[in-house]
C-alpha cells in the first residue's frame, strides 16, 4: 500500500482546497479496513509508540505531537479505537483562534483522571476545557445519561448535553437543528455513539444509527464553519477471526460512508 505524506502549510478553511485525510495507525486495524487503502491519505504509523493507549504519558504526547506537527487542524484524521481519543485535544491544541467543540460521544470523557498530569481517553474533553484558552464552548452529542449525571460540576457555562434520551425525542432533535455557533467548530466523533448495527467498537455503545448520526452531521456542515474533524472508535483487534473480518468490514463500511458523507455534505474534496 502506497503511504503518502503531504505538507500542513498553507492548508485554510475553505472549501475550494482539498482537505488531507489522516490516518493514524496505532492498532493495525486499518491495514484491514478497505476504506483506508486509498494512495492520497497520509497514513502516519503509531505501532512502535509507547505510553499512548488509553493514558498518554508525558513522552508518549511528546512524539505524537512531533508526528503531527506538520499537519493542519483542518482536514479529516482517523485516530483508531476510543482509547486513542484524547489525540482530539493535540489536533485542537492547533487551532490558533477561538472555536467550539462539538463531540459525538456516548461516553462524556470529562472524568478526571486517575493519574495526576497524564491524559486519558476519558479526561480529554475536561483537559480542553482546563487547559485550551481558545475552547468557548463543547457539545456533547448522544452520551449515556447515567454517564452525564457523573461528570463534574463547575462546567455547566461551557458544557452543553444532547443525551442519548433527549435525542430519543422530537424536542431534542429540534433543539439541536435550531441552535447556531458562532464562530469555527470541530467535530469529533467516536462511533462508540452509533449503535451495535452500525458500527464495532471496544466500549459500551449508544443507539443512534448511522443515518440519525449523518442527520446530526448535516446540521453542522451545512450551518457552521466546521474547521477539522476526527473519527475514532475501531475495534480492536481479537483471537476470532470470524468476528474481526466482522467488524473491521462493519467499520470500514462505516468510515467509507461517514467519509463520503462529510465530503458531500460540506462540499470539501
Amino acid at each position: 500500500m502506497q503511504k503518502q505524506r503531504m505538507s500542513g502549510q498553507n492548508q485554510k478553511t475553505d472549501k475550494r482546497i482539498a482537505w488531507p485525510i489522516i490516518i493514524m495507525n496505532f492498532t493495525g486495524v486499518y491495514d484491514y479496513e478497505a476504506f483506508a487503502w486509498n494512495n492520497k491519505f497520509i497514513w502516519l504509523d503509531c505501532r512502535h509508540l509507547y505510553g499512548t493507549d488509553g493514558y498518554c504519558d508525558r513522552e508518549g504526547a511528546l512524539a505524537l505531537k512531533g508526528m503531527i506537527a506538520d499537519y493542519p487542524a483542518e482536514g479529516v484524521h482517523f485516530i483508531d479505537s476510543g482509547n486513542y481519543h484524547y489525540l482530539t485535544k493535540f489536533w485542537t491544541d492547533k487551532l490558533e483562534t477561538p472555536f467550539s467543540l462539538i463531540v459525538f460521544d456516548h461516553h462524556p470523557d470529562m472524568q478526571p483522571p486517575l493519574f495526576d498530569n497524564i491524559l486519558s481517553c476519558g479526561s480529554w474533553v475536561k483537559d480542553i476545557l482546563d487547559h485550551n484558552n481558545n475552547c468557548k464552548k463543547v457539545i456533547i452529542v448522544g452520551s449515556s445519561d447515567k454517564l452525564i449525571q457523573a461528570v463534574p460540576k463547575g462546567y455547566e457555562r461551557q458544557v452543553r448535553f444532547y443525551s442519548e434520551t433527549t435525542l430519543m425525542h422530537e424536542e431534542g432533535w429540534q433543539n439541536f437543528s435550531s441552535g447556531h455557533i458562532n464562530g469555527p467548530v470541530y467535530i469529533s466523533i467516536d462511533k462508540d455513539v452509533l449503535n451495535p448495527a452500525s458500527a464495532a467498537t471496544n466500549w459500551d455503545q449508544g443507539s443512534l444509527s448511522l443515518w440519525e448520526l449523518e442527520k446530526l452531521l448535516a446540521v453542522i456542515l451545512q450551518k457552521e464553519q466546521v474547521v477539522g474533524i476526527d473519527i475514532c472508535g475501531e475495534c480492536s483487534t481479537t483471537l476470532n477471526l470470524f468476528e474481526e473480518k466482522r467488524e473491521t468490514v462493519m467499520d470500514s463500511r462505516a468510515n467509507k460512508e461517514l467519509l463520503r458523507f462529510i465530503r458531500s455534505s460540506s462540499g470539501l474534496q
